[in-house]
């Protein structure tokens, strides 16, 4: 979509340069960013098409990672209170949660506009909060994730580092 409105002479945007300019950033933020030179009425309807776009495109084809229940189970199983806190615009967390199944399992979900960012800020705040994060690598390289700070990287929930990880848990609250 940035292509068709003239981002970067049309050239595709490298996963790279996805990582390191757009991912886990607000869209106030991007449309300085992306579009310095524009109005920014101009840029920020672009930000809000790409996310019509990605809502439309969700609500057609999302599907849950693989393990999502599996872990959802286990963390109502062991009483862990949670949260789902997201970079994410309201109107994107507002259709996919309850597509997900799981309007009901988080205590808070904590949007967008409340959080400053997401991925490699997420992991280095929670390991700043003395938190142990765990790294999910969709969008960010497992090494990059790593020098974050995050206590292990997983790519999906049914990764057998992260029930390693749980069982450990388990063995520890006995």
């Amino acid at each position: 979509m940035l292509q068709e409105v003239g981002f970067n002479g049309g050239v595709p945007i490298t996963e790279e340069f996805f990582i390191e300019t757009i991912s886990g950033k607000h869209n106030v933020n991007l449309a300085t960013i992306l579009f310095p030179d524009w109005e920014p009425q101009r840029s920020q309807k672009i930000l809000e098409d790409k996310e019509a776009y990605f809502r439309r495109l969700a609500s057609e084809q999302l599907q849950p990672m693989n393990g999502l229940h599996k872990l959802c189970k286990w963390v109502e199983e062991q009483g862990l209170r949670r949260a789902a806190v997201t970079s994410a615009p309201r109107s994107n967390v507002e259709l996919l949660i309850p597509m997900l199944g799981l309007l009901d399992f988080f205590e808070t979900i904590v949007i967008g506009s409340d959080c400053e960012r997401d991925s490699v800020s997420g992991i280095k705040a929670g390991v700043a909060a003395g938190m142990p994060v765990v790294g999910l690598a969709k969008r960010n390289p497992e090494k990059l994730l790593a020098a974050a700070g995050a206590s292990f990287v997983i790519d999906d929930f049914d990764d057998p580092k992260l029930w390693v990880c749980w069982k450990s848990y388990n063995a520890s609250q006995r």
